[in-house]
Parts: structure tokens; C-alpha cells; sequence
């Protein structure tokens, strides 16, 4: 199968080709053509399988079919995401696509301040990517208007009702035209998403690309288990042990995640925290410097982590294992991607026990276990330590310097929160 044969536009197949697909992925070979058709479609996807192009590329295709607007572009496609690192991922992707057939897209969350998302609302948009809190906050100021969305998209809709948007998500489509095609996306299929299913959805055709809450057959999986006390001593003998260069640790709590990091770096690991309650401009900062390499481990809890876009990732670590099973398969989503090799270890303690049954319940099979015999950690008089140490104390030195450079920008601004979201009953 080529991208030709999905019936897409000359300008989109000059878009793919861009970005260096030769071949459609098997989300995107059974979803475009479904899609085109305007049929709802509940599908199964995981991470890293190309669904964004999936329902990219074919709404891009759709809208630019229509009369232009004579007045003021009004949204007519509409893409809930669960966070702010997702919503820019795909708002890029929207606007990539979009430009090249005269379409407007624009993204939409919080953590920054509104003002300039109005600005770009005034302009005229056709295509909205947006976390729901902020979206609804538009919607009550009157700076938004959905009476035109004629497709919307739930993209990792199984993190958005972990994260607790069900009702957000029903306020959202109470505002929407009663026809409209709704594309929904979920790596995973608990009750709520067939529940919520269910209710929006019409007639949908049932697309899978991998079988459903199954992790990806390209990601070889391993389990230690460890005291609880052992964790941070294994996993970084296990960092200098191997030299790995770019990892992805997982932890329960913001807390737990910015101890580690502390650690970490205490053992000469470049290392860094990010989640919920780090600035926006921080966390971007953070995962751009991990990307470029500046940044070694990057430590992340469930919410930060969900639509982070990494190529190249070779490995991820659970350092606590998740409550929920499902989010398992979502962390080492974030490895393997795009056809890659990639391994997920899990530090499992003896209280974790029940929640690695559970896992593996999830999975069908048991994760191998590997034996803390097979590692000897470094010590701190270790050459390698010594010189790791080094080179971050002078990373930190240089930081600090720019830092000072630039105090007399002043203190950042903080946003205003605006006004609470008053109660919005189900139309």
C-alpha cells in the first residue's frame, strides 16, 4: 500500500513525502479511507503508530474540499487532547498539513496566558487542537464559537478520562452542531471508553492497529525485583553500567520524581524532572534539552509524559510501577516508536507485587525477570564516576552564568486564571 492509493491530495503526498514516509503505517492504511468517507471510527492505537497523520491528514484533505468562508473562518474541526505537550504535537502536525491547502490551525492550552490565543481566534482558524479545561474557558469568555465544528477528534481519549475530562468532553460535544463525525483514539479499552463510546459515537467502524491494551511487539520487556530501598542504587549502576545516553524514567508522584532527579544528579547523572507542576516553559525547555542530548535521564510522571513526541528513544525505565495497568502500556509507548527497537525494565519492590500481577494480567504473559546478580554498581572512586561528576559541575557553572546574564529580564510572568467554569448541562 502507497499514500497515493489513500486518495490523498498532491499537496499532502508532497507533505508525507517531506517528512520521509514512503509507506502508510497500518493505522493510517485502514483509518484514512474510513475517515474520507465521513464515518465515525472507534480506533485502537498506540503511541508511535502514526495516528496523528491518520487523522490528520484526511481532515486536512476533507476541509480544503469546502467553499471557502465569505465571512470570518469559523472552527470546523475540533481535537481534544489530555495535555499541553500533545496538544503542540499535533497542532504542529495540523498546521504543517493545513498551510500547504490555505487552512488555518491553531492550539489551545493553559499554562500561558490567553490573550494571545484570542488574538489568534479573532484572525479566523478552521482547525482548533486543544486541552479541554482551556477550550471550556474560551467557550464561556464567547471567544470561541463551535457551532461550525463539523469533525471532532478525541486523541488519547483513554488518558483523558484517567485524568477525569468525561464530563468536560460531554459539556464540549453539548456545543457542537447535533451532526458532526467524531474520530475516536485510544490506545487502551477499560469500560469507561467503551461507556463513553457508547454515547458519542455513530455507527463507528472499529479500526485496530495492534491489538488492544497489548504493548508493542518491537519493545523487548524486563523486570528487577528490588528492595524499595535499591531502587536508585540499581538503576544507576545500571545508567553507568551501560552508558546509556537517553533514557525515560518513569515515577508515581511529582515528588517522587524530583527526589530522583536530585539523586541522579548526586551520582553524576545529567538528569532532569519534568511534570504537571512545572512550568510550561520549563518543561519545554527541559525536553528540548533532552532531545539535543544536554540532558541524559529524564525523569517523568504519567500526566507530563502522555504526548510527548522523542524520536530515538532506546529505553524506558518504571521506576515505581503505575496503578493503573493500562498506563503501563502507555509508558513504554513512548520507546519503539515508528518501526524502532526499544526495551521497557521495571523496578518492581515486593509491594508492587500485586500491581505487576495486575500488569501482566493486562498483557497475557508474564515479564521476564532478570537477577540483581547480573549488575555490580559503580562506586564513587569509580574513573567514570569521577569524570561524570565533573563534566556536571561545569555544565552547571555555564547555566549559571547565562543565568545571571539574563535576571535583568525579570521575574516571568504568571497567568491569571480567569474566571471558574460555571456548570454547562448536556444540551
Amino acid at each position: 500500500m502507497s499514500f497515493e492509493k489513500l486518495g490523498l491530495r498532491a499537496e499532502l503526498l508532497s507533505a508525507v513525502n517531506a517528512q520521509g514516509y514512503t509507506a502508510p503505517t497500518p493505522i493510517q492504511t485502514r483509518a484514512i479511507p474510513v475517515i474520507l468517507k465521513g464515518c465515525d471510527i472507534l480506533a485502537g492505537a498506540q503511541t508511535g503508530t502514526g495516528k496523528t497523520a491518520a487523522f490528520a491528514l484526511p481532515i486536512v484533505q476533507m476541509l480544503s474540499e469546502e467553499p471557502p468562508a465569505k465571512k470570518k473562518r469559523q472552527p470546523r474541526t475540533l481535537v481534544l487532547v489530555p495535555t499541553r505537550e500533545l496538544a503542540a504535537q499535533v497542532g504542529g502536525a495540523m498546521q504543517d498539513y493545513g498551510r500547504r491547502l490555505s487552512l488555518r490551525a491553531t492550539v489551545i492550552y493553559g499554562g500561558i496566558n490567553i490573550n494571545a490565543q484570542i488574538v489568534r481566534l479573532n484572525r479566523g482558524v478552521d482547525i482548533v487542537v486543544a486541552t479541554p479545561g482551556r477550550l471550556l474557558d474560551h467557550v464561556d469568555r464567547g471567544t470561541l464559537d463551535l457551532s461550525r465544528v463539523r469533525i471532532l477528534v478525541l486523541d488519547e481519549a483513554d488518558r483523558m478520562l484517567d485524568m477525569g475530562f468525561i464530563d468536560d468532553i460531554l459539556d464540549v460535544a453539548a456545543f457542537l452542531p447535533e451532526k458532526h463525525q467524531t474520530l475516536l483514539f485510544s490506545a487502551t479499552y477499560p469500560d469507561s471508553i467503551k461507556r463513553l463510546a457508547g454515547e458519542i459515537l455513530n455507527n463507528p467502524s472499529r479500526i485496530e492497529a495492534a491489538p488492544p491494551n497489548l504493548a508493542a511487539d518491537v519493545v523487548t520487556q524486563m523486570v528487577y525485583r528490588v528492595e524499595r530501598l535499591r531502587k536508585r542504587e540499581l538503576l544507576a549502576g545500571l545508567i553507568q553500567k551501560d552508558n546509556w545516553d537517553k533514557v525515560m524514567v518513569f515515577t508515581r508522584t511529582r515528588y517522587g520524581a524530583d527526589k530522583l532527579t536530585e539523586q541522579l544528579i548526586s551520582d553524576g547523572i545529567a538528569a532532569a524532572a519534568i511534570h504537571s507542576s512545572k512550568s510550561q516553559s520549563l518543561r519545554t525547555r527541559t525536553l528540548e534539552d533532552f532531545k539535543r542530548g544536554l540532558v541524559q535521564i529524564l525523569v517523568a510522571t504519567d500526566v507530563a509524559a502522555r504526548g510527548l513526541d522523542i524520536s530515538g528513544l532506546p529505553r524506558v525505565v518504571n521506576f515505581d510501577l503505575p496503578d493503573i495497568p493500562e498506563n503501563y502500556v502507555h509508558r513504554i509507548g513512548r520507546t519503539g516508536r515508528a518501526g524502532e527497537k526499544g526495551v521497557a525494565i521495571s523496578l518492581a519492590c515486593d509491594q508492587e507485587q500485586p500491581l505487576l500481577v495486575e500488569i501482566e494480567r493486562l498483557l497475557g504473559h508474564k515479564i521476564p525477570a532478570k537477577r540483581l546478580a547480573e549488575f555490580q554498581p559503580k562506586n564513587d572512586h569509580d574513573p567514570d564516576i569521577v569524570a561524570a561528576k565533573r563534566k556536571l559541575k561545569e555544565r552547571a557553572a555555564k547555566k549559571q552564568k547565562k543565568a545571571i546574564a539574563k535576571s535583568s529580564a525579570g521575574p516571568a510572568k504568571t497567568r491569571n486564571p480567569g474566571k471558574k467554569r460555571k456548570n454547562i448541562k448536556k444540551q
